[in-house]
């Protein structure tokens, strides 16, 4: 018990393993939309595209989290603008949208940099043990935001990832649909990056669903139990974090990739492991 109480004396501390939590958490959700539809690509290319966003918001004395939620919506309606207005692929149309934005903010980070005495390369890899209490407070309104939405428009969406033809013939507004999907992930990612960065938010967004992928059949089922993967992997890596003294965005990252191969390895149903067990009815 006093491992897991020590840490919770430090104001730093708890704060980082709040945020851990709701990030875990709306992570898992939203990635859950994504592995559905293959996309998993969009979320990287997003979290990259923030860096220009972050680094203009702070040239013009506005609030960063803004530019960067305005930065990862414009890399989305552009990835979505090329695919549809020319033969490029999506997955192309990502590639080149997120090494273009990434490129650009890394150029801008580095002339803020030149005459001001900042640090953003945080943003890459997070500080989660640097969030503040209004650090913590955004992250909650933005985690409250997207999990409403994804409780309102369940039904909707679900058909949407599942079926966007038969959604569209259906009569729903396919297009509104996913620039709504796209302003959560923009969000979720915006909600990220301070504590694990934005290039290693992918993990959080995939990794945990993947996981819950392997071991229940339903898209609920899966939110639900990426949502406690996520959850459990991020206090993990705070608490291993800790004690070792280690970058916590990577021991969460870390944490979650452990629990993805555990599940990769042990699924009832899709397991290595398990499908090299000989089945007990066919011994003679």
């Amino acid at each position: 018990m006093e491992l897991l109480i020590e840490p919770l004396q430090y104001g730093f501390m708890q704060r980082s393993l709040l945020i851990a939590v709701i990030v875990g958490m709306i992570c898992s959700v939203i990635g859950s939309y994504l592995l559905v539809r293959r996309l998993a690509l969009l979320g990287d290319a997003i979290s990259h595209s923030l860096l220009p966003g972050l680094a203009i918001a702070f040239i013009l004395g506005v609030n960063i989290y803004l530019g960067a939620f305005v930065a990862g919506v414009i890399s989305a309606v552009l990835i979505g603008w090329i695919h549809t207005r020319s033969p490029i692929k999506e997955d192309a149309a990502m590639g080149i949208v997120f090494s273009a934005f990434f490129s650009l903010g890394i150029i801008l980070i580095t002339i803020v940099q030149k005459t001001n005495k900042i640090d953003l390369n945080h943003f890459l890899f997070g500080n989660i043990l640097g969030v503040t209490l209004t650090e913590v407070r955004d992250t909650a309104i933005i985690a409250v935001l997207v999990l409403a939405a994804v409780a309102l428009f369940y039904k909707e969406l679900l058909f949407f990832c599942f079926d966007p033809l038969g959604a569209q013939a259906a009569g729903l507004p396919v297009s509104w649909f996913n620039a709504g999907l796209m302003i959560l992930v923009a969000l979720t990612v915006v909600a990220s990056m301070k504590a694990v960065g934005v290039i290693l938010v992918l993990a959080l967004l995939i990794t945990p669903a993947a996981a819950a992928y392997l071991l229940v059949p339903r898209l609920h089922q899966v939110m639900l139990l990426g949502a406690g993967i996520g959850v459990v992997s991020s206090i993990s890596g705070m608490y291993f974090s800790y004690y070792t003294n280690v970058p916590s965005g990577p021991a969460i990252v870390m944490v979650v990739s452990g629990l993805f191969f555990l599940a990769l390895l042990l699924s009832p149903n899709y397991g290595l492991l398990m499908r090299t067990r000989p089945n007990a009815k066919s011994q003679p």
